[in-house]
């Protein structure tokens, strides 16, 4: 496994062994001994999530605060998607920063998310099922998000705005200045 550091603090790209053969192929995709060894970062998983969505499906920019921050490691399983994470630690070198890297089921890249973040991803192949593994419990109470479409950020999302489904929830997220007020 090769752990490439991001310019965001704790967050990496991931790239595993695969092991290639006439019936297809084997890859080691999380080991805690060696995540730990190539992040510096102690983590339990303790919940697995997974979604299917169609082109243009746009999830975020969502993070849990307080005790039930979340850590994530995230990958495709089919499909290809525009994964982001923002570095919203208030404390943080890169407060307001973020990274963007394609996942597919055929780059076989993760990207590990630490808390701290928010976190998104735009769906940009016909579909696709998108995996993560959570450190910390889901807690509706502890819930935020922010406008995927922050000028404050001015990401790229890779796909024109006519292009784009977001559910109603997301459409009415505050912006970034307006969301840190509430942490």
């Amino acid at each position: 496994m090769n752990f490439i550091p991001t310019k965001l603090s704790g967050c990496f790209i991931l790239e595993p062994k695969i092991i290639n053969d006439p019936r297809g192929y084997f890859m080691e995709s999380f080991n805690e001994q060696t995540f730990q060894k190539g992040t510096g970062q102690e983590v339990h998983f303790v919940q697995d999530n997974q979604s299917f969505s169609t082109k243009g499906v746009l999830r975020g920019l969502h993070y849990q605060t307080g005790d039930h921050a979340q850590a994530k490691l995230v990958r495709v399983l089919q499909g290809e998607v525009l994964d982001v994470a923002v570095d919203i630690r208030p404390e943080s070198e890169t407060y307001g920063q973020y990274v963007a890297e394609v996942l597919s089921a055929e780059n076989q890249k993760q990207m590990f998310v630490p808390r701290g973040f928010a976190h998104g991803f735009v769906v940009l192949s016909e579909t696709a099922t998108f995996f993560y593994k959570c450190d910390n419990f889901y807690n509706k109470a502890s819930e935020g998000g922010f406008m995927y479409n922050d000028a404050t950020l001015n990401i790229d999302w890779l796909l024109p705005q006519s292009d784009l489904l977001i559910s109603d929830k997301d459409l009415v997220l505050p912006s970034l200045a307006e969301a840190k007020k509430v942490w």
